[in-house]
């Protein structure tokens, strides 16, 4: 049955005509924030939205400036030759993390993203909509107070002339109250006049008409004059385009910077892609992930544009607009554009303070603290890593709380699988099924020890193998044969290899045979080209019960 594809694009135009509006002020406020013209922003939010469109793989991803990357674009500008012109400088980091990226493509390095497991990546989300909501809430009540984690806020608050400014925290306070109530109740007040289809569509534009009757309010009581900050003047399109220039020096010294951007870049955007792709039940590819960033880095390059990643606020409002797929981004570019042209002044007499209502709702509206409970109840370490890039997230930023998820999540691996689980197996009564002897109530062959390695053999936990087997020995010192059953070891790298080496001399030199059972084919693969059968003497077995009663062995091909 075929889907009419109308609804989706209805949603998607709905989702684009929201977050085009928020779009131009952040956009202009992060160009600011590199220490670039403000149309570099601009134009960094309109043909990179087309390339990610057309390679990436979240329908939901805002592409676009974010802090933590004009941060970083601000530094290296800040590192430059001398003479070097910001913007210049900002579009060569951007075609070089664009270049970067597709070669990461090419070379396959999306397997990086394993190392972001489901608590980074819980933690990740729940504290980006923290830190966002704190920056935005200066705004929202009028204070000249900005930055981009909790210390800096609170201390660049705390030097701003006036702690809130009352007209504007009015602006922002009410924007909030009716966003608040409109998101629980618009659909059930209007389900009572037209059909609930209908009132929940109409729903969607409720952030639209609240961002109207604002500038409306504020045009006709000349808000500006009263000291509330507004979005003011927009810069026209078509300024001072510009293309990275071919300057072999400058891109060479730059080249540090793109790649630490780059890597920033990935790995920020694909937690976010990731966060929100587990709420909609969308499947995210790492590689088209990479192939999207590429492309839209590359674009704002030649776009005239800075450096782009993706953006947790504006994903977010994507997704609370109801976005329902990528052409939400095509859509967003050119309402964008004709917002730049055709709205430009009806938006310069929006509050600042409204917007801040807008993204305070979006983001806390992702908070989900159920993570953190079932954590806490099946996992306290992974619980505590989920927490500590929460936390490092609202005090420090985005690059240090990634950086501690992947450097804790490889920690939790290697201490999960540093000592190999051996387990001690003896024959349920009455069949020929073997189980943990600490689990059920099993028959054990004299003389026969038989052990289930519940662990592929790694460098992280092979040189273990042999004292574990020796502490079961220890239980049973009249033993002259042991088993391993190996059908939960899916590999064995070269250091698995010689630890089963040395536990098979090990034993021969006590008089004690050692044969296998229920090997996989890969793995007797990886034994086979390792020249096991010119150590190994014992035997090979189809089926562990076989093994135990001594009959049947197989004779694999050398």
């Amino acid at each position: 049955m075929l889907v009419s594809p109308f609804p989706t694009l209805r949603d998607d135009l709905i989702a684009a005509f929201i977050v085009s509006v928020l779009l131009i002020p952040q956009s202009l406020a992060y160009a600011l924030l590199a220490g670039l013209p403000p149309q570099a922003g601009l134009y960094a939010s309109l043909l990179p939205l087309l390339a990610y469109a057309a390679l990436g793989s979240s329908p939901v991803m805002g592409i676009g400036p974010v802090a933590i990357v004009a941060l970083m674009v601000s530094q290296a500008i800040a590192d430059a030759p001398a003479g070097a012109n910001p913007h210049a400088v900002a579009l060569v980091l951007a075609a070089e993390v664009g270049l970067l990226l597709a070669l990461a493509a090419w070379w396959r390095l999306d397997a990086l993203a394993a190392l972001l497991s489901v608590p980074v990546l819980h933690g990740f989300e729940t504290g980006a909509a923290l830190s966002i909501a704190l920056s935005q809430l200066p705004v929202l009540l009028g204070a000249a107070a900005q930055g981009s984690n909790l210390p800096r806020v609170l201390a660049s608050w705390a030097d701003a002339p006036t702690p809130w400014w009352p007209l504007t925290a009015l602006y922002g306070a009410a924007a909030l109250a009716a966003l608040w109530l409109l998101r629980r109740h618009a659909v059930r007040w209007l389900s009572r006049h037209m059909p609930a289809a209908r009132a929940t569509l109409l729903a969607r534009f409720a952030p639209l008409m609240v961002l109207a009757i604002a500038m409306a309010v504020a045009a006709a009581s000349g808000a500006g004059a009263r000291g509330v900050a507004l979005v003011g003047e927009l810069p026209a399109l078509g300024e001072s385009w510009a293309t990275p220039p071919l300057d072999a020096r400058l891109w060479w010294h730059l080249l540090p910077s793109a790649a630490l951007i780059a890597l920033v870049t990935f790995v920020s955007s694909l937690v976010v892609a990731e966060s929100l792709g587990r709420r909609q039940g969308t499947r995210i590819v790492p590689r088209r992930e990479l192939a999207g960033l590429a492309a839209a880095n590359v674009a704002a390059s030649l776009g005239s544009g800075m450096p782009v990643a993706g953006s947790f606020t504006r994903s977010v409002v994507n997704l609370d607009a109801g976005a329902r797929s990528r052409m939400a981004g095509v859509f967003t570019a050119f309402v964008m554009a004709l917002a730049i042209v055709l709205l430009a002044r009806p938006l310069a007499v929006l509050p600042n303070a409204v917007l801040a209502a807008t993204i305070i709702v979006a983001v806390l509206s992702v908070l989900d603290w159920r993570p953190f409970r079932e954590a806490w109840r099946y996992a306290r370490p992974e619980w505590v890593l989920m927490a500590a890039v929460c936390a490092l997230t609202v005090l420090h930023g985005v690059a240090w709380a990634l950086a501690l998820g992947v450097v804790g999540s490889i920690a939790l691996l290697l201490q999960r699988t540093a000592r190999p689980h051996v387990a001690l197996i003896g024959r349920v009564p009455g069949t020929e099924h073997f189980r943990n002897v600490d689990r059920h109530e099993v028959e054990l062959v004299p003389e026969v020890l038989a052990l289930r390695i519940d662990e592929s053999l790694l460098f992280t936990n092979a040189r273990q193998l042999s004292d574990v087997v020796l502490q079961h020995l220890a239980q049973f010192p009249g033993t002259r044969r042991v088993v391993l059953q190996m059908s939960p070891v899916n590999h064995i790298d070269f250091s698995g290899l010689a630890a089963l080496r040395a536990l098979h001399d090990m034993l021969a030199g006590r008089g004690i045979r050692l044969d296998l059972s229920e090997v996989k084919g890969p793995v007797l693969d990886g034994l086979r080209m390792g020249g096991w059968r010119g150590w190994f003497a014992g035997d090979l077995y189809l089926s562990h019960h076989q093994a135990m009663r001594g009959e049947s062995p197989v004779t694999p091909v050398v």
